[in-house]
Parts: structure tokens; sequence; C-alpha cells
């Protein structure tokens, strides 16, 4: 479920409202926030099967005028650590101007008669600002299919710091909306940052 709006105390109702763990979240979020009034935020509870075992996991992205925060909180089962389960959360505090992509992606169902505004069925957010990337490395040739010369390798860096994937059979057309406004409100936000650096 994923909620977004523009207001501190609906950040916190958003937060209440996904029955995950809200005091926790809601500790985390507000302290990595601070004062700073927020712009836009979504929260996002994902259930995953493990197993036997049912986890949950709940993403939040804030956006203020200067930063970019995201919080993860996981619950875990009891194990060598801990004889009871336990929840894990951290927050990151990301300043606008490191934001490097904002990539979102949009699944439509018969693209032959899209129309604008139409509602994707599928919306995958992915913001990297440098912290994680990823390295998809091949063999490199020269296009001759009978030469046997090494070439090296070729490849590509992409930033994947962080994918949010949202759909609206899993969570229904009010959270893909979301997901779409807090896209465009980064995606904004990090526009304008980069006149100033």
């Amino acid at each position: 479920m994923a909620k977004t709006g523009t207001t501190t105390q609906g950040l916190r109702e958003a937060i209440e409202r996904s029955g995950y763990y809200p005091a926790l979240v809601a500790e985390a979020v507000e302290s990595a926030v601070g004062g700073e009034p927020v712009s836009s935020y979504v929260v996002h509870q994902e259930t995953t099967f493990d197993s036997n075992e049912v986890r949950r996991h709940v993403t939040v992205l804030v956006l203020t005028d200067t930063r970019f925060i995201v919080s993860h909180t996981d619950e875990q089962p009891a194990d060598g650590t801990s004889p009871s389960p336990y929840a894990t959360t951290s927050t990151e505090s990301v300043k606008l101007e490191r934001i490097s992509s904002v990539v979102l992606s949009r699944v439509v169902a018969n693209p032959e008669s899209y129309t604008p505004g139409t509602l994707p069925r599928e919306v995958v957010l992915t913001i990297g600002w440098g912290a994680v990337s990823r390295l998809d490395m091949e063999p490199a040739n020269c296009g001759d299919p009978n030469c046997e010369a090494d070439h090296g390798y070729t490849g590509s860096l992409t930033a994947d710091d962080l994918s949010l994937r949202v759909s609206e059979a899993g969570d229904g057309p009010d959270t893909v909306r979301q997901a779409l406004t807090f896209a465009q409100a980064l995606s904004e936000a990090t526009a304008a940052t980069s006149g100033t650096r």
C-alpha cells in the first residue's frame, strides 16, 4: 500500500495506515526529516513469502526542499542473534544535488490504443545517487564472425541505488498514481538543483 501527500501530518497518517510497526517507522522517518517541511512522500508496504514464512517490508520515500530520504524497515524471524522476532530500520538522507538519475518505467496494456492520461498497470521508479552501481560486462567483438582475436570486454555501468515497483493489480490504482506523482516531484526537484551546481 503506498500513499503520497505534501504534509508532515499526512506522512505520519500514511505510515499509520500502512499498519506496519507505525511507531517504529514514523520515529525513524521523522528523525531523518528533522524540522524540514515535507514536499512529497510515498509509503509502500510489500509482503513477501519466503519458504514457510511471510515477511513484510515497508519503504518510505520523502522529498524535502533539500533532500531525498529513503527509509526501509524489514521484519526478521527469531534467529541465532535474537531469541524473538525483530525489525531492522534504516534511513538514508541524500542531498538533492547528489541524485544523478530518476528513471520511471511504465508498463501499459494495449499500447496501440493508449491515450494520454491512461494509468499504467505498473510503474518502476529507479533512483540513483552513486551509492550502488551495477556493472554488466560481456566479451567485446569486432563484428567479424571468423575473428578469433581477444577484443577485451565491454560493459555498461548503471546507477541502481533504489528501485520501487508498484502495480495496479498488487497495490491498486491509487498507489500507481501516487508513485507517478512522487516521481514527477522528485524529477522536478532534481532538475531545479542541477541548475544551481
